[in-house]
């Protein structure tokens, strides 16, 4: 028992059962996980400016910062307890040392600071007196942002140690139970590495939530008037069911139409065309001439986009080796002005070549750089009239047998495959970060692949929208 288990359950009470008495070969490399590691030895490193040591000699010889240490106690209440602070930083006091004590600190990524962070470090904090023999009352967070290094300190109060100490109890209770159910909230499992594991078993009881658009407080409403599967849900009827539901809390009547549209899509595995919109004559028309497709890879972390991806097609039947492909690269996000020079001159060689993107992201991207490139308000109105977004488009026009509508949930469902094996964002974030370490141009080249296919997967589903979309159009 330990507050590695703690953290963990606080995300999640499954997760945390799942780390002590799971199968662990069920268990899945996250890259999110191995991101937060690499971050948090770097962040800890440049904090303590290299004076980092292993251990508890690195407490009894006063280094700056220690890492790697255990210690084993008992809390109050008797039960036993492990703590592995991330990072214990040397401060001005009083302990079993001499005149100087640790307080326990620790990395997070992106800027919000949570009930784990908090959690944590109360008890940390509670072991680390005892052992110290030395008050513990605040706390450090520290992460970085553009490679400067930010430090929050928190103060521990009695207040949070009790809530940390009830939670580890709770914590302890749970962990002699039976496996708890799968989080309702199953946005949560995007980056765990119990993910696939959970799937399974939600695709087997048909979780609510595995339904695009239903998150957890949506699916307690239907719990509440008697629907608590997928199946229930797909053969649930509108117009009653949209009463009741609109009755219960006022929310939009209409989205049950799709709710359960979407339900009879995952049952059946067949697409479900929504009759009141469909572009393809438009796009077509747009597109006759040749278009390019965006993506970009970016560290969201830092506010740095290291990767934008350009491919150019004269005809949306092209195979893939005859479209050419463009990776423009910003490695140090210094240079902006040289790298949207580069961009702009790119999409303005085909001035009246449409572009697709899949998302909100790169168009809000390419607004930015303009804007940067002191564009007229005319000239981003232009730039905007050529973004053609397939994600939006795809949404307004079917409803597929799946869990979600990204990139690459959707490219999958169309029968693309990626070069490269279990790929996504955080495992291209991972490499990013890989290569900022290391400068092995293996790391790069893993991310122009990645970004590459990510080029022809949108393509690829702008075929498949056109294709299907005119079959539609031929049958009415």
């Amino acid at each position: 028992m330990n507050n590695i288990l703690l953290k963990s359950y606080l995300r999640c009470k499954r997760k945390a059962w799942l780390d002590l008495w799971g199968e662990k070969s069920l268990k899945s490399w996250s890259a999110q996980k191995s991101i937060h590691l690499i971050t948090e030895f770097n962040n800890f490193n440049k904090f303590t400016q290299g004076k980092l040591f292993h251990g508890e000699k690195g407490c009894e010889k006063g280094f700056q910062g220690v890492i790697g240490l255990k210690i084993k106690d008992k809390l109050n209440s008797g039960l036993e307890i492990e703590i592995q602070p991330s990072l214990l930083v040397k401060t001005k006091g009083k302990s079993i040392w001499g005149k100087y004590k640790y307080l326990p600190a620790i990395s997070k990524l992106g800027r919000r600071t949570n009930k784990e962070h908090l959690i944590d470090l109360a008890l940390c904090s509670i072991l680390l007196e005892k052992f110290q023999q030395g008050k513990v009352e605040n706390g450090l967070i520290i992460s970085s942002y553009k490679n400067k290094i930010n430090l929050e300190k928190i103060s521990i109060n009695q207040k949070l140690k009790d809530k940390s100490i009830n939670l580890f109890t709770d914590l302890n209770s749970s962990l002699r139970e039976n496996i708890p159910n799968i989080t309702e909230n199953r946005k949560k499992c995007a980056i765990c590495s119990w993910k696939n594991y959970c799937d399974t078993e939600a695709k087997s009881i048909g979780l609510l939530t595995d339904v695009d658009g239903i998150g957890t407080k949506t699916a307690k409403s239907l719990n509440n008037i008697g629907i608590n599967n997928i199946e229930q849900l797909a053969t649930a009827d509108k117009y009653k069911l949209t009463e009741k539901f609109f009755d219960l809390n006022k929310r939009d009547p209409y989205k049950i139409d799709k709710f359960i549209n979407q339900s009879k899509s995952l049952i059946s595995g067949l697409p479900i065309d929504l009759k009141n919109f469909h572009a393809s004559a438009d796009i077509l028309i747009r597109i006759k001439k040749g278009f390019f497709v965006f993506d970009i890879e970016s560290n969201p972390d830092e506010n740095h986009d290291f990767l934008y991806g350009i491919l150019s097609a004269e005809n949306i039947k092209f195979k893939y080796e005859n479209c050419s492909y463009q990776p423009i690269l910003n490695l140090t996000n210094k240079d902006n002005a040289k790298f949207n020079s580069i961009i702009f001159e790119k999409i303005y060689s085909k001035e009246y070549w449409p572009i697709l993107h899949y998302g909100e992201t790169e168009k809000i991207t390419l607004i930015k750089l303009a804007k940067m490139n002191n564009f007229t308000s005319e000239e981003i109105e232009k730039l905007k009239s050529r973004l053609i977004d397939l994600h939006l488009i795809i949404r307004n026009s079917w409803i597929l047998p799946i869990k979600n509508y990204s990139l690459k949930t959707v490219a999958n469902y169309v029968g693309f495959q990626w070069k490269q094996k279990n790929i996504s964002g955080s495992k291209a974030l991972f490499w990013w970060i890989q290569y900022k370490n290391t400068n092995k141009n293996t790391f790069l080249e893993k991310i122009i692949t990645y970004n590459k296919d990510d080029c022809f997967a949108t393509l690829e589903i702008a075929k498949w929208y056109l294709n299907n979309d005119e079959k539609f159009l031929n049958k009415n």
